[in-house]
């Protein structure tokens, strides 16, 4: 749970191998653009598999998903040709991360699962667009809470970016109404 130290903090920038051995890093902040970066136990299990397919599923099927209004990474630490096997046989579109020596896990403090009984746990950060980690949800039994967390965290963000340019707007509206006097 060390993890919770994290929240409303800049969250860690790493860098891993992808599927392809590719290094990707995470760049927490950098555009500007919200970061669900989920840690799974185990590639091919059946509850990280339907982890992996919900986070598939809604970024194809949910708006709050799509035009880069979201970016989802997952981690675990299988080695990069069992990430390159479980992403090609579930048709997953995002960047699935090799974290074999643990950097990752370790940066974003995330140990076992389930009072330490299972080797890793289950855990899931939204990180917002200035890149401060916002909350994280540990739920290592329940795989399916992880991408209705995701989805309820980026509808808030949503709202509090709209809201942030609607107060912006009526501000700028009033510096330039008062900048320019008429010409009558």
């Amino acid at each position: 749970m060390a993890w919770k130290d994290l929240i409303g903090k800049t969250a860690p920038s790493v860098t891993l191998p992808n599927y392809n051995s590719e290094p990707y890093t995470i760049s927490p902040g950098k555009d500007g653009v919200p970061i669900a970066l989920f840690f799974y136990p185990q590639s091919g299990s059946y509850g990280c598999t339907k982890e992996a397919c919900q986070f598939r599923d809604a970024l194809a099927e949910k708006e709050i998903f799509k035009d880069d209004r979201a970016v989802v990474i997952g981690v675990s630490p299988d080695s990069v040709e069992k990430q390159k096997v479980f992403v090609e046989k579930q048709k997953l579109t995002y960047p699935v991360l090799s974290d074999e020596k643990l950097e990752a896990r370790t940066a974003y403090k995330v140990g076992k699962g389930m009072m330490g009984l299972t080797d890793y746990a289950r855990v899931t950060f939204i990180i917002d667009g200035k890149g401060v980690v916002r909350d994280a949800l540990d739920a290592t039994m329940n795989y399916g809470a992880h991408s209705k967390f995701v989805t309820k965290w980026l509808e808030k963000l949503q709202k509090e970016k709209q809201t942030a340019e609607a107060e912006v707007a009526p501000a700028a509206n009033a510096t330039e109404e008062t900048a320019a006097p008429d010409a009558k």
